[in-house]
């Protein structure tokens, strides 16, 4: 099972801590290098990381970190993240492979669960715990749902039932479907993408339970992950 991670956003708000999003350090790590250790523990078997904002540093820490991982730049990492998936799409091809974003910690089991489930064009991992206190409500994108698909999600949803926990399994139907967001002048978001596979009932979620996960793009998020390790015993 391939992954993609977007890892090519400007982190306007870790700034102050890390020129690079990726490349900050969690409790001594890389954001990046626990992104993969957790999805390679999960079932990942290789790793196509999409650039842009510090992308050099970011592929030669990569190279280092596992030759093996191919880094393809995004000609103009300022556009929404869907911009990003196109970028990596052709590498990634049709057949069906993780999305996940380099700013989303999480554990093994949620890369495991959402690659067992049931095969569609998008499936989601959401969390249905709407007091999650790790959720920040101000920025975290919101999901509707009708047992296992998606009927609605956005930042600024105003009914929903669960989060998303930024992983995804999907398949070129997908990669089509924001391809046909951007060609129509939409925004040309992942969430815009799956926005469109859910009008035909393509978009599917699968539940975390109780794992942990987080979003990390502030230095309050930053602190709440790097206080998780100590307490998982992780290295």
């Amino acid at each position: 099972m391939r992954a993609l991670i977007v890892a090519a956003g400007f982190g306007s708000r870790l700034r102050a801590v890390s020129p690079s999003k990726p490349l900050t350090s969690v409790a001594g790590t890389p954001m990046i290098a626990r992104v993969v250790d957790a999805a390679r523990a999960g079932g990942a078997t290789s790793f196509v990381v999409v650039t842009g904002h510090e992308g050099d540093r970011l592929a030669a820490f990569l190279h280092d970190l596992d030759p093996s991982i191919i880094c393809v730049p995004t000609p103009d990492w300022t556009l929404p993240n869907g911009h990003s998936v196109l970028s990596g799409a052709d590498v990634m091809g049709p057949e069906r492979h993780l999305l996940m974003m380099a700013d989303h910690l999480f554990e093994p089991p949620i890369v495991a669960a959402t690659i067992a489930a049931p095969s569609a064009p998008l499936t989601l991992a959401i969390d249905r715990r709407l007091d999650n206190p790790l959720v920040d409500l101000d920025d975290v994108t919101r999901v509707r749902t009708a047992g296992d698909r998606i009927v609605g999600i956005g930042k600024h949803l105003a009914v929903y039932d669960a989060f998303d926990c930024g992983v995804f399994a999907v398949d070129g139907r997908f990669h089509d479907a924001l391809r046909a967001v951007v060609a129509s002048g939409g925004t040309g978001s992942i969430s815009a993408g799956v926005e469109a596979l859910a009008v035909d009932g393509d978009a599917r979620v699968v539940d975390v339970g109780d794992t942990w996960w987080l979003d990390v793009d502030d230095p309050r998020a930053l602190a709440q992950a790097e206080a998780h390790w100590p307490r998982a015993g992780l290295a």
